[in-house]
């Protein structure tokens, strides 16, 4: 059965930027049809199960009034259901979890329930529609305009074609990139494409981040919660790449800056370095004694990062080889953990580690989608490369200044083992912004990149890709397309014209968007 349905805006995936997209739009009036794929709506926040990665100075400045809002309504939403402990409700910046990674560690169905009450007020009106459990199956366009994209249901033969004036692509792979015709790249770039210091010598378009299957866990001393043998377990209890110190199911991993071989722990030691402590989501000393038995932390770690195939531009085939592959390694890890995981004491394995499948909300446990890192990516009007933020380059400068930036970000330049069996690449970058250039592609006059898919290359995402410049790009992309709609122009006229640039980014202001970094010492 095929529906027809139309809005002024088709954001395509429901990711983190694609939830911000929406509420922009929907914000400034525009009707709008958001789907996603999986069952929840949140992307890296929810379905991926990644708690935010963020800067130092994001409790202060640096993100965008409404990325502040979420994270307030993680905390309202924990203080105001939850029995938490006195000092808990005392704390201006309650961390859930007070994992090392953030300091706003949470559960992603906390992060889902926030999420939907922020879209709450647009879903109701009938202004914004959101369709789960679709996936982008195919395109129409008309010379450098898209008029229609085609989804299709999961577990159904229904499909929708939906139509409207513009398309924002929120899928976290930049699904309608290759649907549309859209000009793109993937992969690591080389030294003559880019320029860029750390650039391949020759270009690898199917070098790409390891992707990840997170999973939630808590710990019961003295209970058995072993799984049942994962059928891979055998291979991934003796693999080893080449680049890698050791075995990937054990405790020695590679550092990522320095790439010497270092130690974790599992639990807090006083000697090494804690994995239980790094994504820690719940931290039961918030609560009053009672609400739960156990910390609970998400598995995001180096053992589980899989890195021996794109999901990319490949066949059906290969992708679903390599999403049971990378699912059996995160299941494989938590075996090891359960049986065989060496502990200070001298004994071998965990058994009272119990996988957390209410956490995530599937059958498996693991996480509904794969963490992925690293997407399609638009070839834009403007690119980002390391020239502009490398802290080594731009020393005291600061990163390049965009005339046309529409918000800020800033994370270290952090990529993962790539599928080119390439080792961490970590290196400083300084706070940057992000420029409008980067969200206009070269050609297509009417879709925009809302998620990890704008014009950055293979080393600048490792520091474009975390939640709350995601985030900043989705919003950026939602107001220039309503914008548009209003002015009836196109994005690339608004970028290419400094009156409505200008106007433009007063917009951005009015609804709290921040353009720039402090010139304060603080950064």
């Amino acid at each position: 059965m095929i529906t027809e349905m139309s809005a002024d805006i088709v954001i395509v995936g429901g990711s983190t930027g694609g939830c911000a997209a929406a509420l922009a739009a929907a914000k400034l009036g525009k009707r709008v049809i958001m789907t996603e794929k999986t069952r929840w709506i949140g992307g890296q926040l929810t379905s991926q199960a990644v708690p935010p990665d963020e800067h130092r100075w994001i409790e202060q400045f640096g993100c965008t009034r409404s990325y502040r809002q979420f994270r307030e309504g993680i905390r309202n939403y924990y203080t105001s259901y939850f029995p938490v402990t006195a000092d808990a409700r005392a704390s201006v910046r309650l961390n859930p979890g007070n994992g090392d990674v953030s300091r706003l560690c949470h559960e992603p169905r906390a992060a889902f329930a926030v999420l939907q009450h922020m879209l709450a007020p647009y879903i109701h009106s009938g202004r914004l529609i959101v369709l789960t459990g679709y996936k982008a199956e195919l395109s129409e366009t008309d010379g450098d305009r898209v008029r229609a994209v085609t989804i299709r249901h999961n577990s159904e033969e229904s499909r929708i074609v939906l139509t409207a004036p513009l398309f924002l692509d929120a899928t976290d792979c930049g699904d309608v990139l290759p649907l549309a015709g859209v000009e793109y790249i993937t992969g690591a770039e080389s030294v003559s494409q880019t320029g860029e210091p750390h650039a391949l010598d020759k270009y690898e378009p199917m070098t790409m981040q390891a992707f990840t299957y997170c999973f939630a866990i808590d710990y019961r001393e003295g209970e058995d919660h072993t799984i049942r043998k994962p059928k891979d377990y055998d291979f991934w209890r003796n693999y080893q790449a080449s680049f890698w110190p050791d075995k990937q199911l054990s405790w020695i991993g590679s550092h990522p800056v320095t790439l010497k071989p270092v130690q974790y722990g599992l639990f807090p030691d006083g000697e090494h370095y804690s994995l239980w402590l790094y994504r820690r989501i719940i931290d039961r000393s918030n609560f009053v004694p009672g609400t739960f038995d156990s910390d609970i932390t998400l598995v995001n770690w180096p053992q589980n990062d899989y890195w021996l195939g794109p999901i990319i531009d490949v066949d059906e085939e290969d992708k679903e080889r390599h999403l049971q592959q990378a699912k059996q390694l995160s299941l494989s890890l938590l075996y090891w953990m359960q049986t065989e995981a060496p502990g200070p004491d001298g004994k071998t394995g965990y058994p009272g580690l119990r996988l957390r499948k209410d956490v995530v909300d599937t059958e498996d446990g693991l996480a509904m989608y794969p963490y992925v890192r690293e997407s399609r990516r638009i070839k834009a009007e403007f690119t980002v490369v390391e020239q502009h933020i490398s802290a080594e380059i731009r020393g005291e400068r600061g990163a390049e200044r965009f005339h046309d930036s529409v918000g800020v970000g800033s994370y270290r330049i952090d990529l993962h083992p790539t599928t080119g069996r390439r080792n961490y690449l970590d290196i400083s970058s300084l706070p940057f912004q992000i420029s409008l250039g980067s969200l206009i592609p070269v050609r297509v006059d009417n879709l925009l990149p809302a998620c990890k898919n704008l014009g950055v290359t293979h080393i600048t995402n490792g520091c474009y890709r975390l939640h709350p410049v995601e985030w900043n790009i989705g919003e950026a992309s939602g107001y220039l397309a309503s914008f548009c709609l209003e002015k009836k122009l196109l994005p690339r006229q608004v970028r290419n014209d400094k009156t409505l640039l200008e106007e433009f980014q007063k917009l951005l202001v009015r609804e709290g968007v921040e353009l720039s970094w402090p010139v304060t010492g603080a950064v």
